[in-house]
């Protein structure tokens, strides 16, 4: 029993002495560094994780550090498939049309900007070009509806004006589905347009694919229409 005592006295003596003690090693790393398996006997358990923080060890260095419950919920989240591609915005004011040289006659992009997201990362939006980026292969599921003005409008189905989502890969640009805007003509009445339309599909995209929503056969509508006009988007990953 003296010579336990004697032991654990020195073994304290020790600790005190120096900043870093070791336990089956001569160089310790850490202010207590065990070469060894730990055994704790008894282990009182909590009924929840709010409050507690999770020990783990690091492969490479064998250091063990505090982790937040919370990022390994998220880790777990992100390995089950949530689909990072998931992105959604909506604009109602401040509408402008944009022409670029690339675009196929008549097109013109909506200006959407990464605030107006509703969901999704602000990375996968560009507002220097006002383009989606498709952050990887695979089928996606695309939805853009366009309201111009009130959505009723006289004698605009002349130049048949519609929606449109346009790709652009390697520089070049394409317009993958567009749909006109649909209307009623009583010769010698009137002509009245529906000025609202919707596209809802599925499309085979590339990693790096820019995708822009905008309007066709532009150059019938009236600017000053489009500060009463209402534009929104989704689009997700659904299969590689």
């Amino acid at each position: 029993m003296k010579t336990k005592i004697y032991t654990l006295i020195l073994a304290l003596s020790t600790v005190s002495a120096f900043s870093q003690v070791g336990i089956n090693t001569p160089n310790p790393t850490a202010t207590l560094d065990v070469n060894g398996t730990l055994k704790i006997r008894d282990t009182p358990m909590t009924p929840a994780l709010p409050g507690y923080t999770i020990m783990a060890v690091n492969d490479g260095t064998f250091q063990v550090a505090k982790v937040d419950p919370q990022v390994i919920i998220d880790a777990a989240t992100a390995a089950s498939g949530t689909n990072t591609s998931v992105y959604a915005a909506k604009k109602t004011t401040g509408i402008t049309l944009l022409s670029l040289g690339l675009f196929p006659t008549g097109f013109r992009a909506v200006n959407f900007l990464a605030a107006e997201r509703s969901v999704g990362s602000a990375a996968l939006f560009s507002d220097t070009d006002n383009t989606f980026t498709i952050p990887s292969n695979g089928v996606y599921h695309v939805g853009f509806t366009f309201r111009y003005g009130a959505g009723l409008q006289a004698a605009i189905l002349t130049n048949t004006p519609g929606i449109g989502i346009l790709r652009t890969r390697g520089g070049v640009a394409t317009l993958i589905d567009s749909r006109v805007f649909s209307g009623l003509t009583v010769p010698l009445v009137l002509s009245l347009t529906i000025s609202e339309s919707t596209l809802n599909s599925l499309y085979s995209f590339q990693a790096g694919d820019k995708i822009s929503f905008g309007l066709t056969g532009s150059s019938a509508l009236d600017v000053g229409l489009l500060g009463t006009s209402i534009g929104s988007f989704y689009i997700y990953k659904v299969s590689n």
